[in-house]
């Protein structure tokens, strides 16, 4: 049962949130700086005045900035001895902590302002401040860097774990022609293309994101056996074409409102023959086994909302369920969690008639 806050309790509580960002800057300033790999170096403690002749910032800078990162719990600072404490060790060497921090300082930080304008007008009005586009992805292959890495590390970071299950799954049924949709940079294409010397895919996205599909492709001598479709799945006249044995969504359908998956779902519904199966990998937000990854998750959609797009998010594993069903396809198995990482698969087939 969660303790209930005291008044006391709660007041501070609002003041983490009041002065969130000004607190997670200062976290940024403290890495970039050196000031917390200095730290760490010094596992049994370091002087204050040490970290000030070492690290290349004013007496001024390095005061302030362990301040708030005692307040923190960065670091531990007693009679003028500094360590790292286990939040800043993760702060310094996690892999999921490190693209969040980047993802959220590169990409979100500056839109975020624009969260409430983003929400009454449904569109990412936060966008502007990396680029003109009606959308995060028409612009991902020329994002400002360094917010096109930061993108792409954290994409990839949420999704190739779980590729090696995910592959045992897909050619477990021996594909011949994959759809892969949504297929970005080629990632899951190339993945299937080592894993199985005979499959063909086919990758489906918008033409700028298939630029960089195709060059990827063309430097790992694959053209042979990816093929390219440009689509704009928004415009329900570009029709998914028929002819795959899998149609593969690989964290794709969070990237629109439900509406816009229906739309989505029914045409591949269209695509699909009774032979067809349909696989949706998604890290579904109330489908995790630790607080910081549905922590993590549930401020995705904030992105989402004030730089992708205005209207998608990460979404209930029941409420995806419910609209693939709506679209005329049932879950006939689930594959939650698989491997080590964050995602479940949906694997759909048409309902029978």
């Amino acid at each position: 049962m969660k303790k209930e806050l005291s008044a006391i309790e709660a007041k501070y509580e609002a003041q983490k949130i009041a002065f969130g960002p000004m607190y997670f800057q200062s976290v940024i300033a403290l890495r970039d700086l050196g000031i917390l790999q200095f730290i760490s170096e010094n596992r049994k403690g370091v002087s204050i005045e040490t970290i000030i002749d070492n690290v290349d910032v004013s007496e001024y800078g390095v005061t302030l900035l362990l301040e708030a990162a005692e307040v923190l719990g960065v670091v531990e600072i007693a009679d003028n001895i500094v360590k790292i404490s286990k939040v800043g060790f993760f702060l310094l060497k996690d892999e999921m902590t490190r693209v969040n921090m980047n993802f959220m300082n590169d990409v979100c930080y500056l839109g975020a302002k624009n969260m409430t304008d983003s929400i009454v007008n449904g569109k990412p009005e936060g966008l502007k401040v990396l680029g003109d586009w009606p959308t995060i992805y028409e612009g991902l292959s020329i994002l400002p860097e360094p917010a096109k890495t930061s993108w792409f590390e954290f994409d990839h970071y949420y999704s190739d774990n779980a590729f090696p299950d995910a592959l045992k799954i897909v050619f477990s049924k021996k594909p011949k022609l994959i759809f892969d949709v949504g297929g970005n940079t080629g990632k899951w294409s190339f993945a299937c293309c080592e894993h199985d010397a005979q499959v063909r895919i086919k990758i489906l996205d918008l033409p700028v994101q298939l630029n960089v599909a195709r060059a990827n492709a063309t430097a790992r001598g694959l053209l042979d056996r990816i093929d390219f479709h440009a689509i704009n799945l928004l415009d329900t006249t570009q029709k998914i074409p028929q002819g795959a044995d899998v149609i593969w969504m690989s964290q794709f359908l969070d990237c629109f409102s439900k509406e816009q998956i229906t739309q989505i779902l029914e045409n591949a519904f269209q695509a699909a023959s009774e032979h067809t199966t349909l696989y949706i990998l998604e890290p579904f937000f109330d489908n995790q086994n630790y607080p910081a990854a549905h922590y993590s998750l549930v401020a995705t959609s904030l992105y989402f909302t004030i730089m992708a797009n205005g209207n998608s998010k990460m979404y209930r594993i029941e409420v995806m369920k419910e609209l693939v069903c709506k679209a005329g396809f049932e879950v006939v198995a689930t594959y939650p969690l698989i491997g080590d990482s964050y995602h479940t698969i949906l694997e759909c087939r048409k309902k029978a008639q």
